[in-house]
């Protein structure tokens, strides 16, 4: 499962309060398709009975069990600076990754 770097998971924070709704969590996913054979999805939802969870303080973080292994040791970060902002994921378990940095195998 993906874990958040404390940039990222300030950033979530602020969005979850924003929406305003604690049944709330950051759903991630990984879904076919993109250049490079799988896509990264990231949005608010409520948890399911299968789905696995996380937590990094306040910030819940779930996801699909296969989503979940296909995240394991991935990290999400989130940029704020001049040359790059927004949220950003690593996965070392990516043999290679198109150039947008959205879609991976």
């Amino acid at each position: 499962m993906i874990t958040l770097t404390d940039s990222a998971s300030a950033k979530v924070a602020q969005l979850l309060q924003e929406e305003d709704d604690d049944s709330l969590a950051l759903r991630v996913g990984v879904r076919p398709g993109g250049c490079a054979g799988f896509n990264y999805e990231m949005f608010f939802d409520v948890k399911s009975a299968d789905d696995t969870e996380r937590s990094f303080g306040d910030v819940k973080v779930i996801a699909d069990e296969v989503s979940a292994g296909l995240l394991k040791g991935a990290s999400l970060d989130y940029l704020d600076g001049l040359g790059e902002s927004g949220f950003k994921i690593t996965n070392t378990n990516a043999q290679k990754t198109c150039g947008c940095g959205q879609s991976f195998c």
